[in-house]
C-alpha cells in the first residue's frame, strides 16, 4: 500500500493553455491534487498540443504531454450556454479554479 500523496482530495479546475499555467498545475497533480483541465474544442484545445516535438505521428505533442501529467481534462466551450453550466457545475464540486487566460478573457466570459 502506499502512503497518500499531500494533494490527495484536492480539486482543481485548470483554465490554461501553454506554459505556466500547465507547468502550475502539473506540479499540483504531481502532488496528488485531481487537475480537470478545461480546453476549448473550438479551438483544437490547448495551443501546446500543436507544439514539436511530436512522439506519436503529427498529434501526440511530447511538449504537452509533459506539461499535463497526471491531469484530467474536458473540452467545453464556455461561451456556449451547455458548456457554461457544465463549468459552473464542475467549478462547485472544486476546492480551487486556477487559470492564466490572457488578461482580458476571463471578464470576456463573464
Amino acid at each position: 500500500m502506499t502512503d497518500p500523496l499531500p494533494l490527495d482530495g484536492i480539486r482543481i479546475i485548470a483554465v490554461e493553455q501553454y506554459g505556466a499555467g500547465p507547468y502550475g498545475t502539473q506540479l499540483l497533480a504531481d502532488l496528488g491534487a485531481e487537475v480537470i483541465k478545461i480546453e476549448n474544442p473550438l479551438t483544437g484545445g490547448d495551443v501546446s498540443r500543436f507544439v514539436t516535438p511530436f512522439t506519436i505521428g503529427d498529434k501526440d505533442s511530447q511538449f504537452f504531454q509533459t506539461f499535463n501529467r497526471n491531469k484530467k481534462s474536458i473540452s467545453l466551450d464556455l461561451k456556449s450556454k451547455t458548456g457554461r453550466q457544465h463549468f459552473e457545475d464542475l467549478v462547485k464540486t472544486a476546492d480551487a479554479v486556477s487559470n492564466n487566460l490572457r488578461g482580458d478573457l476571463p471578464a470576456k466570459l463573464g
